[in-house]
């Protein structure tokens, strides 16, 4: 380990690191004790790190497991200049910039265990990257390959709009994804959105770009167990298309768990809520764990 000093309590950085041309800023969240595993977080798109910053100190403080947490290239604290002069794809986030999250917390906690916890984007195109042959266990959480007849109704109605209304000509006049003006939330580099809507709006996902400008996909090449934890009320990525995903890395090595809200205490939980702090008591849930 990097000098690592343990003191039994635990503690959190700020760190940065490279992902090809670009520099992540991230944060690694250590327990009081040497770690049990390491697990990079890859959050969801338009979520910044700060959103899972309370899950994060969870996994340090109450389960002795470090997290990472990171934001993609040209995306808040890793924007380098405003998204309309940014050239970065979802693929970039996922080919690059998640793998160099890995590298990362394996230069900071080498020998340690490696887990990876994907949220939507964060666990999609995992078994087409690069560096997965040492990864221990993949946990998915409201992860899928959605198209948007997928969602039910009335969210149906909204990914529409997103889709097909005042979101793509907003994109297309100002040159990139005014999330802030159209009030889908932070904003976003104009062929993020393109290459984001052209994966949901097509009922193969980007099955067809693989073999072209998407590598093949292999999950063999790391033989982790995955867990595919859907939300039975989640809107954007409904269990449905959670299911899809089991077909990307191998029936043999996925478990599709669906987690009921109810279950936990809950009235709702939903797409973002599972890493929401008010929804705690879901947690070891997430991770497989009995609370």
């Amino acid at each position: 380990m990097l000098d690592m000093q343990f003191t039994g309590s635990s503690s959190e950085r700020a760190i940065s690191f490279p992902a090809g041309s670009a520099r992540l800023q991230g944060r690694l969240f250590l327990p009081p004790s040497p770690p049990r595993a390491a697990v990079v977080l890859n959050g969801a798109t338009a979520v910044p790190q700060r959103f899972y910053q309370a899950f994060a100190r969870w996994l340090a403080e109450e389960r002795g497991l470090a997290c990472l947490t990171y934001d993609y290239r040209d995306f808040q604290t890793s924007a380098q200049a405003h998204p309309r002069h940014s050239s970065a794809t979802m693929a970039d986030w996922a080919l690059s910039d998640q793998p160099a999250a890995r590298a990362e917390m394996r230069r900071q906690l080498p020998g340690v265990p490696l887990w990876v916890i994907g949220h939507s984007l964060g666990g999609m195109l995992m078994p087409l990257q690069e560096g997965i042959d040492d990864i221990a266990r993949m946990i998915c959480v409201a992860s899928g390959l959605v198209h948007h007849r997928d969602h039910p109704w009335p969210y149906q109605g909204l990914a529409r709009l997103f889709w097909f209304g005042h979101v793509p000509l907003a994109a297309r006049l100002l040159g990139y994804l005014p999330g802030r003006l159209t009030g889908f939330g932070p904003d976003l580099p104009a062929p993020a959105y393109w290459q984001w809507r052209r994966w949901c709006t097509h009922p193969q996902c980007f099955y067809p770009e693989i073999g072209s400008t998407l590598p093949p996909p292999d999950w063999r090449r790391s033989g982790a167990p995955v867990d595919l934890v859907g939300l039975a009320d989640d809107p954007v990525c409904p269990p449905v298309s959670v299911l899809k995903l089991a077909g990307l890395y191998g029936q043999d090595a996925a478990r599709f768990r669906l987690l009921q809200p109810a279950d936990f205490g809950l009235d709702k939980v939903g797409h973002l809520g599972a890493f929401a702090r008010r929804n705690r008591a879901i947690w070891p849930a997430l991770i497989g764990e009995a609370g």
